[in-house]
């Protein structure tokens, strides 16, 4: 998908996929990982999720990496908060507290930038790609962040034919594919979320899988 997508989604406003709420999974999960106090953690495609304020919360320092500046402006101004504004390489940084976001294309982040990341929150970046950009992603993921690194992914899988991406389905499959060649993984958590999704039940979907899986790079 082109950038233009999600500058054009941003700009309209059209962003269902944002929670109003730090996502229920992330609380209930995240200490599982068992991750030391003030771990870096890298957060793709971030938006404006108020899970970065929770983790930062715990005492992580936070990297989140997005391509809509409107998105981290937006967070930064719905929070109260003034980043102090710099440069890293292409990325513009907007900082404050514990919390960076860096505004420009996640695919430009190199091994040196995340090289302190020991951990990984990933609820909204794969299931925002299609396939071949997945691919890109994990292959992405796979060469920048270091052995030992610890992450949460969450996916939703369901009838592609019954409705179109974005968020697109990811199969438990498709994420052992992705993935089980550089970490090793299990699934913490998992349901039918159909009822609680309108929209899919409207476009005839008849099940919404979402699942929890805990990450670690070999």
């Amino acid at each position: 998908m082109e950038p233009k997508f999600w500058h054009e989604r941003w700009s309209r406003n059209q962003i269902g996929f944002h929670l109003p709420e730090v996502n229920p999974y992330l609380l209930q999960h995240w200490s599982g990982l068992d991750l030391a106090g003030g771990s870096r953690v890298l957060v793709p495609l971030c938006g404006k999720s108020l899970d970065l304020l929770w983790l930062a919360s715990q005492g992580h320092r936070v990297l989140g990496v997005e391509l809509s500046e409107k998105a981290i402006e937006e967070f930064f101004s719905e929070q109260g908060l003034t980043p102090q504004i710099s440069r890293q390489a292409v990325f513009k940084v907007y900082q404050a507290g514990f919390i960076e976001l860096w505004c420009g294309d996640f695919f430009a982040l190199e091994a040196g930038m995340v090289a302190d990341c020991t951990a990984l929150y990933d609820r909204a970046a794969l299931i925002a790609l299609p396939p071949l950009m997945r691919e890109q992603y994990a292959a992405h993921l796979n060469r920048i962040l270091v052995s030992g690194c610890q992450g949460m992914l969450i996916t939703l899988d369901y009838d592609q034919a019954r409705k179109a991406g974005p968020p697109f389905a990811v199969t438990d499959q498709e994420v052992r594919l992705l993935f089980g060649g550089s970490w090793q993984m299990s699934v913490v958590d998992e349901r039918d979320i159909l009822g609680e999704s309108w929209k899919f039940v409207q476009d005839g979907v008849t099940s919404l899988e979402e699942r929890v899986y805990r990450l670690t790079k070999t």
